[in-house]
């Protein structure tokens, strides 16, 4: 028993076509390679739970916003009840700012109502800048890792080919084992690609649900500030606690 445990143990360390020979083998180029692919997979999965994790941040701020900031005697107090830095009290900070200085020359000629849509809109635009970061090098991963495992597996194929050659031996167990060695290259890039695209898609679509969330606050927010009501409600229907307060006018 000891003897077959040692020649079991034996034959796993001089395994000559895993990954361990991959890397003491290989040369700077292959070495090269299969660091950037095990770069491109950390960071990938770095980007996939930093976007999950904001991405909850940003559900739960806007699930906050519907329950406390419209159910608040005022829309300052509104804004209080939302936590400090949160990309919602950021929005609605501009668009309270926006609608108490519109006044001065620079804005004379610009009415109350596109005044704000502006704020509000780089407001927005700030929020949707930030939940895109990211998703550009996933998409770059996606597309490109399965072409830096092929350029992996096509080099050792080479520098397998080459060394039977030189060594004037071609049969079959001389030419599998190499090869198949330099194909782990294409095997490490799909396995870096796959999870890259389809965190992709998916983290797109749990944006494009939040950016809508965003626009509605937005779309409520520049109802009130303009016209004392958010959107929807008509005359006859009950205002939410926000509507006690006085909407912002235009100083002449």
């Amino acid at each position: 028993m000891e003897n077959q445990a040692a020649t079991a143990a034996t034959q796993a360390v001089d395994n000559p076509y895993g990954l361990q020979a991959l890397w003491s083998q290989g040369d700077i180029v292959s070495h090269a390679t299969l660091i950037i692919l095990l770069l491109m997979s950390f960071f990938s999965w770095y980007i996939i739970f930093t976007k999950l994790w904001d991405q909850r941040k940003l559900r739960q701020s806007i699930i906050i916003a519907d329950k406390q900031f419209w159910t608040a005697p005022s829309l300052k107090d509104g804004v209080e009840r939302l936590k400090k830095g949160d990309d919602l009290r950021n929005i609605a900070e501009d668009g309270l700012r926006a609608a108490s200085h519109h006044d001065g020359r620079l804005t004379d000629r610009i009415d109350l109502h596109e005044w704000i849509t502006m704020s509000l809109q780089r407001s927005l635009d700030a929020v949707f800048s930030k939940l895109s970061t990211g998703m550009s090098f996933l998409a770059t991963v996606g597309s490109v890792s399965p072409f830096v495992g092929l350029f992996g597996t096509v080099w050792g194929v080479l520098n397998a080919l080459i060394a039977i050659g030189v060594a004037g031996q071609a049969s079959i167990d001389r030419v599998a084992g190499p090869v198949g060695e330099a194909l782990i290259m294409t095997a490490i890039g799909l396995a870096v690609a796959v999870p890259a695209v389809m965190a992709y898609n998916w983290l797109l679509g749990r944006n494009k649900k939040l950016q809508d969330g965003l626009r509605g606050f937005s779309g409520d927010l520049h109802a009130y500030l303009v016209s004392g009501a958010r959107v929807g409600e008509t005359s006859g229907a009950a205002r939410p606690a926000t509507a006690s307060a006085a909407p912002a006018t235009v100083r002449k």
